[in-house]
């Protein structure tokens, strides 16, 4: 490990400029007009695989964006294999006036690099390549296998990959896969995410009178459906957070003592928290803390909403038509499909008659949890332990990744969630940037973990 560790340490130079020279390329997924930015950055990443010495290195055309794949495979059936999954499109700019510097120019401040995908995911998936290199220019192989595969479509729902994962099964088969996507806890506190919220999302559009009505003529005659969907809302939790849909919290796995432990663990603040937000208050389920709230809880909320006059000054009014959009995340057991016909099941039932509520399905993905017993998740804890000098913390994500679910459904393996990125490094918004002693440290973590697993 030391001549690793040491070839690590005298190449920052060289990690760094690669670092540099993929974030130059703007690799927007959403926007037609950068289809050569993303094409470039899959030929930079197929190029960068040739100059580790990874193996059968190919980039395959989807109906989208371009899939890069490689792999070394030398190290022999009864070593474990390993898919490292990242993507290399980036999210859009705008508003491009809040950015100090302008965002595909990779810039350095207090030892962070800001551009766009620094911290999401360009940074993170050159830890794992910067890792391969250094095993390869050093002992000229590796203790395990690996497989690396690349998508330029996450930043907008992945669309191709789960076709693409279930045409090349035999491609991608692993006994784990890792994924470097995600945050750590704080700063100088290594941590091992094992498990995700799931999400269903959903619609109610309601449907009064053919067109708006004066409400002085009409009003107390002709229900508004503005005032009607105002109503179901608010039959939809009660005043302590908990959800009134019934049947919701049926599938609902209780969280263990061990997590209890862990999450007390964390050293959350929630006078730095309500500080930051610039809210007076905190919100939530009572009996639970808010780190449980936010990572391992159910959730329920009004993400948009419309309907009637919305312009300056008044108009008196009763609207045609009122909708909203609402999100649940959702923990295991929870299946996704089941809870939104919950949902539209409870909506019915709860609305009048005097005007025509619709209830849309609109996505939905399922929660993830892996076991902490896992031979990749007693790797990892070991390895961020020797490359950051401190004990690492086991997290929850709030949020979601539906392709690990995915990944888990067609390979059969499980997903070591493995960032290294800090929550305030603004992924998705003005000023992007990753944390440079996050990039090395995690590069070292990498070369243990893999050191590690293979024993």
């Amino acid at each position: 490990m030391e001549k690793l560790i040491n070839y690590a340490k005298d190449n920052k130079e060289n990690f760094l400029s690669d670092l540099v020279e993929i974030l130059k390329i703007a690799s927007v997924s959403n926007n037609p007009d950068f289809q050569k930015d993303m094409n470039e950055c899959a030929k930079w990443i197929e190029n960068k695989f040739n100059e580790i010495g990874l193996n059968n290195i190919k980039i395959y055309e989807t109906e989208g964006h371009p899939i890069v794949y490689g792999d070394w495979l030398k190290a022999g059936a009864d070593k474990p294999t390993i898919l490292i999954y990242g993507h290399y499109d980036v999210q859009p700019t705008d508003p491009i006036e809040l950015w100090e510097t302008p965002p595909f120019e990779p810039t350095i401040r207090n030892n962070k690099i800001y551009a766009r995908g620094a911290n999401d995911d360009k940074g993170q998936i050159m830890i794992h390549i910067k890792s391969i290199e250094t095993y390869m220019k050093t002992v000229g192989k590796l203790p395990i296998n690996i497989k690396f595969i690349l998508e330029g479509e996450e930043e907008i729902g992945s669309k191709h990959l789960g076709k693409f994962i279930k045409e090349h099964y035999d491609l991608l088969k692993c006994d784990y896969i890792v994924i470097s996507d995600t945050s750590m806890y704080d700063e100088n506190m290594p941590s091992i995410c094992y498990g995700l919220r799931g999400i269903t999302y959903m619609q109610i559009d309601i449907t009064g009178p053919v067109n708006d009505l004066h409400s002085g003529s009409y009003g107390g005659g002709v229900d508004n459906p503005v005032n009607v969907l105002a109503t179901i809302i608010s039959k939809l939790k009660n005043e302590k957070g908990k959800i009134l849909i019934d049947g919701f919290y049926d599938d609902v796995i209780p969280i263990s003592e061990k997590e209890h432990k862990e999450f007390n663990r964390l050293p959350f603040n929630e006078g730095k928290f309500k500080q930051e937000l610039k809210i007076s208050e905190l919100y939530g389920e009572e009996s639970y803390t808010m780190v449980e709230r936010m990572t391992s809880r159910p959730t329920l909320d009004c993400n948009g909403i419309w309907g009637g006059y919305q312009g300056d000054g008044t108009k008196t009014i009763i609207p045609s038509k009122a909708g909203v959009k609402i999100s649940m995340r959702l923990v295991p057991e929870q299946d996704p499909d089941n809870i939104a016909k919950l949902f539209t099941d409870y909506v019915k039932k709860i609305s009048p008659n005097t005007v025509k509520v619709e209830v849309s399905a609109l996505h939905g993905g399922k929660p993830y949890s892996a076991s902490l017993d896992s031979p990749a998740i007693k790797a990892a804890i070991v390895s961020l332990k020797k490359a950051y000098g401190v004990e690492p913390v086991y997290t929850k994500e709030g949020g979601s990744i539906p392709i690990v679910n995915t990944f888990k459904e067609i390979l059969g393996a499980d997903t070591l969630l493995l960032g290294f990125a800090l929550p305030n490094e603004n992924a998705h918004g003005p000023n992007e940037s990753f944390d440079l002693n996050n990039y090395y440290k995690g590069i070292n973590t990498v070369l243990y973990f893999i050191n590690e697993l293979s024993k």
